[in-house]
């Protein structure tokens, strides 16, 4: 469980960091090389995330498929426009 809790601090760290690291690309105060490598350290940090919710996904189905539960629903992303 410990180690759950530490890949979920993980998870919301890198969060901050990439929501950071955009607003810092949006401000355009970057130079070129800063931006590159910012945008570098943007793409590992969503990447993780991305793998982080993909395996907190499949421990969903897995709990469900394990308790009976096989009815899943398809959640739609919100729309915030």
């Amino acid at each position: 469980m410990t180690e759950n809790k530490n890949k979920l601090k993980d998870f919301e760290k890198s969060m901050q960091h990439l929501e950071k690291i955009v607003s810092q690309m949006e401000s355009g105060d970057l130079g070129l090389e800063e931006s590159l490598e910012q945008f570098e350290q943007g793409i590992r940090l969503a990447k993780n995330c991305q793998d982080t919710l993909a395996n907190a996904e499949l421990r969903v189905e897995q709990l469900i498929e394990k308790n009976g539960l096989q009815q899943t629903a398809v959640f739609e992303a919100l729309d915030e426009d």
